[in-house]
This record gives structure tokens, sequence and C-alpha cells, in this order.
């Protein structure tokens, strides 16, 4: 295991496969990315993740853009669900068109998935995102079906939007078998003034939660997020907008799509460009002294 110079552990490694997508959500933040110049072939993606594995960085997430979209995204989950060492590979998609890829992709061997699902209205979900809400709900059902576990909701809480429908995110949550997370609008790649207008804090939400919960629990080794049990549900509060407690215990390396490791989603000047040097000849060594070099330079963005 390798830490950084605050003492964090880097446990996870999130790959983004691509920035393409098929919504139009306008508060993605695109795992920090800005202008990406090209897409990591199959073989540099599963290179990348053997190399994390060696570190010791044994938890994959794959992420986008939309990696549903990836044409060899089977080959992808497959290759890496065979790397010796792993012990967790999971999935962040938007839902879409996961109906038709949700039993492949668990027989190929990913374990979890998380669905973005911003509302329950569907008209809200075609305004806001340009997609059909019944796509996403029909993936949820297929990927409970196929037996991956556990389906998470990511509902991205935005005020004036969607902030009135937790109860509502809640009932679904029980009635499809998944867990909900709410999520707190974070002010990357989307301007002051949408932010202003929709950051919703969850503070109101979190006190309601208390108060039906019959167990409530702290995430040590996921920055520290609160996991509330209510009788017939579970939620997750994700709050990483100026937290302190949130930054340090992260425990998260990116790998952009186009294949630059990036110690923190928050910044976007202290990225180490893993792709160039493998293209140009690199030994398995050199890269690990770039997986190394990216670690040192995790900070926390908000320090205590």
């Amino acid at each position: 295991m390798i830490y950084d110079n605050f003492g964090r552990p880097t446990l996870n490694l999130r790959i983004s496969l691509t920035q393409r997508c098929n919504l139009r959500c306008p508060y993605c933040h695109r795992e920090g990315e800005t202008s990406p110049s090209t897409e990591m072939s199959l073989e540099e993606i599963l290179r990348i993740a053997r190399i994390s594995l060696r570190l010791n960085i044994s938890r994959v997430k794959l992420t986008g853009g939309e990696p549903l979209l990836r044409s060899d995204i089977l080959q992808i989950v497959k290759g890496i669900a065979e790397l010796k060492g792993l012990r967790d590979l999971s999935m962040t998609t938007n839902g879409t068109l996961l109906s038709s890829f949700a039993k492949e992709l668990r027989k190929n061997g990913l374990a979890r998935v998380n669905v973005n699902l911003l509302t329950l209205d569907r008209e809200i979900y075609r305004t806001v995102t340009g997609g059909t809400l019944r796509d996403v709900v029909d993936g949820v059902r297929a990927a409970v079906d196929a037996g991956f576990y556990p389906v998470k909701l990511n509902m991205l809480v935005l005020k004036g939007v969607n902030d009135h429908e937790i109860p509502r995110m809640i009932d679904f949550a029980e009635r499809s078998g998944t867990i909900l997370q709410l999520i707190e609008l974070e002010p990357v790649n989307v301007g002051q003034d949408y932010y202003g207008r929709h950051h919703y804090g969850l503070n109101g939400a979190e006190e309601e939660l208390k108060k039906r919960a019959w167990r409530v629990e702290t995430r040590r080794n996921m920055q520290n997020r609160r996991v509330y049990f209510l009788p017939r549900a579970k939620v997750e509060v994700i709050r990483p907008i100026e937290n302190t407690e949130f930054c340090a215990h992260c425990t998260r390396l990116r790998v952009t799509s186009d294949g630059k490791l990036k110690p923190c989603l928050m910044r976007n000047d202290n990225l180490v460009d893993v792709l160039t040097p493998m293209r140009n000849g690199a030994e398995d060594e050199a890269l690990i002294q770039l997986f190394v070099e990216a670690i040192k330079r995790r900070e926390p963005y908000y320090k205590g």
C-alpha cells in the first residue's frame, strides 16, 4: 500500500473510459476533465489497471462520460476482472443503455454499478438530461435482476429541480432493492451562476434521515460518509463540498480518458501524463514511478 504525503492510503482507481455521452446533463463534472484530445485503447487501459494493482490499488471504478458507449466495454471489463489481485470492479453509468448490457457485464466480472438517477419525473428528466427516464428505470431493474450488488442510485440533489423528490427516491430505492446516494453539487465544470442557483445543502436532509434511521454508520474507508439505515431502505450522503473531513479521508486516484493521472477531482494543475510515455515505449517500472509521483502530489483540497 502506498501513502501520500498526508498519510492517506491510495486504495481506489477511477478510470474514465471516454468523455462521450448520450445525454447532456449541465451539471456533469466529467471527472474534472476539460478538453480531452484522445481516448486510451483497450490494451492501454488494461496496462494502467495492471500497474495500479502492483501498487496495491486494488479497487477499480470505470467512469466517463458514459462508459457503455465504448464498443469494447465488455472486453475492458473482462480484462480488468481477470487481473490478479483485484478486489473490486464497479462502474458509474447513466443507465440508459444498461438494460442491454447488464447480464453480459455481470458475466464478464463487473461486481457493482452506480446509476445516475436525477429524478423520477419523466418531464424533468427529459428537460434536464435530454434522455428518457424509462430507459434508466429499466436499466436499474436489469442490473438488480443480473445480480449486481449493490446497485446504487446516484441522486444529485439540485435546488429548484429535484430537491422535493428525496422521499420519493427513498421509496423507489426500497421497492427496487437498491441503495440511494444523495450527492451535493460540486463546483467542477459548472459555471458560478449554475452552481449558485442549484447548489442544495444536505443538512436538512440529513436531519430528517437521522429521525427515521434505526442505525447510522460512518464509512471510514469512503471519506467518512454517513450511511442511514431506514426501516426498509439504506441512504448514503455524499457531501464533498468544502468538506475537510471528506478530503482528509480521500483514497482515490483518477485516470482521465486521455491517459493522465489526476490526483484530485478539483484540480487540473497537477496531472501526470502516463499515456505519452506508454506510447513512447516506457517500461512498467517507469510507469510505476509516474504513479508514485502522482500519489505524492495528492493533497486535501479543503484543508482543516
